[in-house]
């Protein structure tokens, strides 16, 4: 871990101190194990040189993402029909979608997962938790929030802590892990470690690059930054945005991701 990287976390735990808020991430968590599978999963295909990894074998790392306002009933169907053929992690779709996904991939192994606050992360804490709570009476297994990218950038630290410690308060009885997006784009190097390190201490299972929707998506630099932050935390990396190759995913995971968030998924595990 690189001093820049220790001394941004001190101060976060420091300033955060002073909130009275407990820090989750010191509690046994239900998720861990969940973690750790991924990164033992990455690990071992990462051992091979990248032309011998066989594309179809990246799929348990991805979340199979349709997100787009005009995506159709047929559309969301279709996407859960290839998850399930093609053994992806998750779907993961807007919350209007959540039951009809749930009652699509029932009997699967394949997770729900659904994102809050999205796309720009700026409504309030208590709509941010009412989204979850309708996600998870839906079917929802995986939340991915997106955190308060004003509050982060002027350094209210304590704010953003409080909006993603609410929502993941609300996901872990239910056994629901959350995802927190970062949207990296926006955010400096110290700004990435700040939000990587709150995210962490409030118990979310993984921080994420991106929304896909904004100036830009994932970078292996960002990443790296994210698991080198995490890393002694337990929690996961998900990168998303602009991830569209086979090769750009090899090329995530090397940097510590253990879940792809794409909707060019076919395209990545180069099924036709």
């Amino acid at each position: 871990m690189s001093e820049s990287i220790e001394a941004i976390q001190n101060n976060v735990k420091e300033t955060l101190g002073k909130s009275g808020l407990p820090f989750l991430i010191d509690r046994p968590l239900f998720w861990r194990p969940v973690i750790q599978e991924a990164q033992a999963l990455a690990e071992k295909v990462l051992q091979s040189d990248v032309t011998a990894i066989p594309p179809r074998s990246l799929a348990p790392f991805i979340d199979h993402t349709l997100l787009k306002p005009e995506a159709t009933r047929k559309q969301i169907q279709k996407v859960c029909q290839e998850a399930f053929e093609f053994h992806f992690a998750a779907v993961c779709v807007n919350p209007y979608w959540v039951s009809l996904v749930r009652e699509e991939l029932e009997h699967t192994e394949v997770q729900v997962c659904t994102v809050i606050g999205f796309p720009l992360g700026a409504t309030s804490t208590a709509a941010k938790v009412s989204e979850t709570e309708l996600a998870i009476r839906e079917g929802a297994d995986e939340i991915d929030m997106v955190l308060n990218i004003g509050e982060l950038k002027a350094r209210n630290w304590t704010a953003v802590y409080q909006d993603i410690f609410r929502v993941v308060t609300t996901a872990l009885p239910h056994g629901v892990l959350t995802k927190v997006i970062l949207e990296t784009a926006l955010l400096t190097e110290e700004e990435i470690v700040a939000g990587s390190t709150i995210a962490a201490l409030a118990g979310a299972a993984f921080v994420k690059t991106s929304t896909g929707f904004s100036g830009g998506g994932a970078t292996v630099a960002a990443v790296k930054k994210m698991a080198d932050t995490v890393a002694p935390y337990g929690v996961g990396v998900k990168a998303s945005g602009g991830i569209r190759s086979f090769e750009t995913a090899v090329e995530m995971i090397k940097a510590g991701a253990i879940r792809i968030g794409a909707s060019a998924s076919l395209t990545i595990i180069q099924v036709q």
